[in-house]
C-alpha cells in the first residue's frame, strides 16, 4: 500500500477505535532486547525523526533530546509493557470481616493513546467486595499505573484493571470507572478542549443495579479534609 493511500485511510478512520483484544498487542519477541538496547535503538529513531523535521541537533537545547525521549519511552511512560514491572500485590485475610464495598476513587491516571502517542490524563475509580481477601490500598494505585504505562485505548485499560484485581482478589466483584481527557482529541483534530471520555467495567455483583448505583454514588461524593 502506498503512503498516500494509507494516509487517506487513516484520515477516513479518524479517532475511531479498532477493537482487538483486552490484552495489549505484543509480539512474541517483545522482551528479547534489554532496556539499554531498546534505548539505543529508539535514540537513533528519534534522532532521525528530528533531523527529518529539520531540527539542528547540535543545539545545546536539543542534543540530549533523543536520549531523554528514548529513556522516557522504555523506562517511564511505556514501562508498564514489561511483565517484570507488574506490581507485587500481596493479599491479606479480611480479619475485620468487612463485607461491604471498598471504593478507592480519584486515582490520578497518566497514559498514552496508542493511535497518536499523545497523553491520556484522568481519574480512575475502583471498587471491590471482599470474599475473604483484601489488598493494600496503594497496590490499587500501582495496578492502575502499571497498565496505564503503555500505549493504550481507554476501553482496554479499564478492562485490564478489573481483570487484574479479580485475579488477585479471587472474586468477580470488582468495578472500575475511568474519566479521562485524550489529547489526540483536545489538542489536535477536532481540538475540543472540554470533552472527556468515560469508560466502565462491572464484574460480579456490580452488574446488579443496586450495587452499581451504590458505587456510582460514592464516586460523586465530595472528599473533604
Amino acid at each position: 500500500m502506498d503512503l498516500e493511500k494509507q494516509l487517506k485511510e487513516i484520515e477516513a478512520l479518524g479517532n475511531d477505535h479498532v477493537g482487538t483484544s483486552s490484552d495489549t498487542p505484543l509480539r512474541a519477541d517483545a522482551f528479547e532486547m534489554s532496556d539499554i538496547e531498546k534505548i539505543s535503538a529508539i535514540k537513533q529513531d528519534v534522532t532521525n525523526i528530528l533531523k527529518t523535521l529539520g531540527m539542528d541537533l547540535t543545539d545545546d537545547s536539543l542534543k540530549g533530546t533523543p536520549t531523554r525521549v528514548a529513556k522516557m519511552f522504555v523506562q517511564e511512560i511505556f514501562g508498564g509493557l514489561h511483565p517484570d514491572r507488574r506490581p507485587k500485590a500481596s493479599t491479606f485475610d479480611n480479619k475485620y470481616k468487612y463485607g461491604e464495598m471498598l471504593v478507592e476513587k480519584n486515582i490520578t491516571l497518566y497514559s498514552t493513546c496508542e493511535h497518536h502517542l499523545l497523553p491520556i490524563v484522568g481519574k480512575a475509580h475502583i471498587a471491590y467486595i471482599s470474599n475473604g481477601t483484601v489488598v493494600g490500598l496503594s497496590k490499587m494505585n500501582r495496578i492502575v499505573d502499571y497498565f496505564a504505562k503503555r500505549p493504550q485505548v481507554q476501553e482496554r485499560l479499564t478492562i485490564q484493571i478489573v481483570k487484574e484485581l479479580q485475579h488477585i482478589l479471587g472474586t468477580d466483584d470488582v468495578a472500575c470507572v475511568i474519566d479521562a481527557k485524550h489529547l489526540c482529541v483536545n489538542s489536535r483534530g477536532i481540538r475540543d478542549i472540554d470533552s472527556s471520555t468515560v469508560t466502565s467495567e462491572f464484574g460480579g455483583k456490580f452488574k446488579e443495579d443496586k450495587t452499581r448505583r451504590e458505587f456510582l454514588d460514592y464516586i460523586k461524593m465530595e472528599t473533604e479534609f
